[in-house]
């Protein structure tokens, strides 16, 4: 095994244990890392959307970026670049995050999923690697967004800056923020603890060079397993850690902040991964290298944000599976409106794969 591929399994159980850590401290079950609820949260907290359940100004993601912020700083890998198609950035940003929340979770969030049990992970997964497969025959076909330039260091610190700004308002004046009473926006683990564990995770991340999307999408295009095994020990580590703890449980049926309306979580996470190609990186990625000075994937978070509060203002995010009082299943799912939002997603998907892509043609 190459020297890289320890870096990246040692990145994925260090998330693995972070994942169980926090779940154990208080973020919800199944969840202890979930980029797009807790980008969902942190669009609440700021009053983005009013979702009462999902508000929550979330320290792990504020730990994330500065955490590759200041491992790149440390390691002379800041690379302040942008203007690779910020605005399309954008769009595929704000449809990765409503197929996600679809779904009811990111990338990650699918494989802790996996780790605790949940079959409709399974399904997921599926879609998942279907819409890297679409993506994949996008990127031989010439696929672009065109190259990033160089930029100045504030240019390329946008995010990091915000992130900066968040927490010390988060600590200075929490009461500016929205915050769950109820719901999983009320369940999490102590802030300070969680912001330490995200800023080891994010230097990690930085280092390694993890990626939900990256590890498939290489072994695609180039037989190379190497991001692949960062996945896998992230499921491992969850797993293990579930199978001890007692909170492994295999099945479809009430799985925690999930549902059991198979062909949208499928539908859902193919817009993800296919998304997520285009972008270049899974939405943690795009979290790390906005760390590191892409002001492009910058960008693409931003639209992600907006795409977490527009799934929660229009009703476009899926809804959990519940138990009424009688104790029956009560299969949730999502709307009209999601579905129209899932399928215009894909629509707009196939438009920019099409625009940006030239089939490269040998000179004679």
């Amino acid at each position: 095994m190459k020297k890289v591929n320890y870096l990246v399994i040692s990145a994925g159980i260090a998330v693995g244990i972070a994942a169980l850590v926090l779940t154990a401290l208080g973020n919800p079950a199944n969840m202890g890392f979930c980029i797009a609820c807790f980008e969902r949260d942190i669009a609440g907290a700021v009053g983005l959307h009013s979702a009462a359940k999902v508000q929550y100004l979330r320290p792990e993601i504020i730990g994330l970026v500065l955490g590759a912020f200041l491992m790149s700083v440390a390691t002379k890998e800041f690379r302040a670049k942008a203007g690779s198609a910020p605005a399309t950035r954008f769009v595929l940003g704000a449809f990765v995050m409503i197929g996600a929340l679809v779904f009811l979770g990111c990338p990650l969030r699918m494989v802790i999923r996996l780790g605790g049990g949940d079959l409709n992970a399974v399904v997921g997964l599926v879609g998942f690697v279907a819409g890297i497969a679409i993506g994949v025959v996008f990127l031989k076909k010439g696929f672009t967004l065109q190259r990033a330039y160089a930029v100045s260091t504030v240019e390329g610190s946008v995010l990091p800056v915000v992130m900066t700004g968040l927490l010390i308002l988060g600590l200075a004046a929490p009461a500016l923020f929205h915050a769950s009473t109820e719901g999983p926006g009320s369940k999490h683990a102590p802030a300070l603890i969680a912001l330490v564990i995200a800023l080891v995770v994010g230097a990690l991340a930085q280092k390694a060079r993890l990626c939900m999307v990256g590890g498939i999408r290489d072994l695609m295009l180039f037989r190379d397993a190497s991001l692949l095994y960062g996945f896998v020990a992230i499921f491992a580590t969850v797993l293990v850690g579930n199978l001890i703890l007692g909170n492994f449980h295999l099945g479809f049926a009430a799985q925690p902040i999930a549902h059991s309306s198979e062909l949208w979580n499928l539908l859902g996470m193919v817009l993800v991964g296919w998304g997520s190609v285009l972008l270049g990186g899974c939405p943690l990625r795009q979290l790390i290298l906005a760390g590191e000075g892409n002001g492009d994937s910058a960008v693409t978070v931003f639209g992600m944000i907006l795409g977490a509060a527009s799934a929660h203002n229009f009703g476009l995010a899926g809804n959990p599976d519940s138990l009424n009082e009688a104790k029956e299943l009560v299969v949730g799912g999502i709307g009209t409106a999601g579905k129209i939002a899932v399928i215009l997603g894909v629509v707009v998907l196939l438009a920019i794969s099409l625009i940006n892509s030239r089939q490269e043609v040998e000179a004679k």
